[in-house]
């Protein structure tokens, strides 16, 4: 193995890292070094100085799943009293406040189970759903065949707003996690979506020229070669169909989880920000995860491989549940990116300029926390929820005894 010293030399002169340089930077350069080398693959893909941020909304219409991933502090068990399901008025409620501050996207999350209200968003803004999504729907028609992936991942390319899936705009990155079975095994993800099932969705995707983006959820089960393999197994697909727009990576959040543990540290954060932008260098765009690592370690982002400090975002639960809940708003956002020496520009999710900061255009109250899915204590039920099949006995028990109640009145 040649020394650190030649291959950083490399590397600036635009060589591509082999898996084992890649594993032996990660565990040998100085922290420094390797932000110098991501930094300087950043300004070569983009000499312009600009960083971009987008505004959007995450919207998690349910807590309940049955997938119950031992990572995840966000679901709940069908029948829980704590499980919600959002009703079409809350979801649209929740588009016109985005769209009133500016908003482009709405970031369609929840848990996996049927029934949800998640197919009446049509229209009114890009609608985002993820990879797990559209597994789901693919085995529910066809047991995952490759022809039920592509169809449902090119209805969203064609924009079908007739269908009952709604227009499907762009696919997000979440659920990739680590795409080594052996972990999503170890991480009871691997039922809900296997490694390569999700790296089909996006082939697919990609083919029907829907773009999205890729994820890594990091600090769990893995080794450092799985983590390699991910990103290595990111870098051949994108080489294959270049439909990735970008890559996000972030730590776990082990607070309230099954899995419990310890959170990676933020030096172990930029340093995996810094590889990633060294190993995928088919990537345009590395966004910042300033929602997992704080504002401030998000500038620090900047030095080390990213171009983009992602969302304003406006709402997050899944996160919060695990205890983490930084937030930064548009005037936040934008002070981090000038700080830092850069220019700060509004971006779409296919990552084309908007234009400037909208607070600079207009006064844009301030935002000191994220909202929620719901307000704390709300348990109501949406009336199109009213009968909606609950499989625990409390909801069918509930749902028995509402269709009494509308037999008797009708019979009056």
């Amino acid at each position: 193995m040649q020394s650190i010293t030649a291959l950083a030399d490399e590397i600036r002169a635009g060589r591509r890292v082999t898996a084992g340089e890649a594993l032996e930077l990660y565990r040998r350069a100085p922290t420094a070094l390797l932000g110098r080398l991501a930094d300087a693959v950043r300004a070569r893909k983009h000499p312009d100085g600009i960083v971009t941020y987008i505004i959007d909304r995450n919207v998690n219409y349910t807590n309940v799943c049955v997938a119950k991933c031992n990572f995840c502090a966000f679901y709940r068990d069908v029948g829980s009293p704590e499980g919600y399901v959002l009703g079409f008025d809350e979801l649209f409620r929740k588009i016109d406040e985005t769209i009133a501050v500016g908003g482009v996207q709405l970031l369609m999350q929840g848990g996996q189970q049927p029934g949800s209200a998640a197919h009446v968003v049509r229209g009114s803004v890009p609608r985002d759903q993820g990879a797990v999504s559209v597994v789901q729907a693919a085995r529910a028609l066809a047991a995952g065949s490759d022809s039920h992936l592509a169809a449902v991942a090119a209805a969203g390319a064609r924009g079908d707003r007739t269908s009952d899936r709604g227009r499907l705009d762009s696919i997000p990155g979440g659920g990739a996690e680590i795409l080594v079975d052996r972990v999503r095994r170890l991480l009871h993800c691997h039922g809900k979506a296997t490694a390569d099932e999700w790296l089909d969705v996006m082939r697919h995707a990609h083919r029907a020229r829907l773009r999205t983006t890729a994820t890594m959820m990091y600090g769990t089960v893995e080794t450092d070669e799985e983590r390699l393999e991910h990103l290595l197994r990111l870098r051949e697909l994108q080489d294959e169909t270049g439909g990735f727009t970008a890559f996000i990576t972030w730590s776990y959040q082990p607070d309230h989880t099954e899995l419990a543990g310890a959170e990676a540290t933020g030096l172990d954060y930029l340093r995996t920000l810094a590889i990633a932008r060294i190993v995928l260098d088919n990537f345009d765009n590395l966004q910042a995860s300033w929602v997992t690592q704080g504002g401030k370690v998000g500038q620090l982002s900047l030095a080390f491989g990213a171009n983009d400090m992602g969302s304003v975002m406006i709402e997050e639960n899944v996160v919060r549940a695990a205890g983490a809940s930084y937030c930064m708003d548009e005037a936040e956002i934008v002070r981090n990116i000038e700080d830092a020496g850069f220019a700060a520009k509004r971006r779409n999710m296919h990552y084309e300029i908007l234009g400037d900061p909208i607070c600079r255009e207009r006064e844009v109250p301030r935002m000191l926390e994220l909202a929620t899915a719901r307000a704390d204590g709300d348990i109501t039920r949406p009336e199109e929820l009213r009968f909606y099949p609950a499989r625990s006995r409390t909801g069918k028990q509930e749902r028995l005894q509402d269709g009494r109640i509308a037999g008797l009145q009708e019979g009056k």
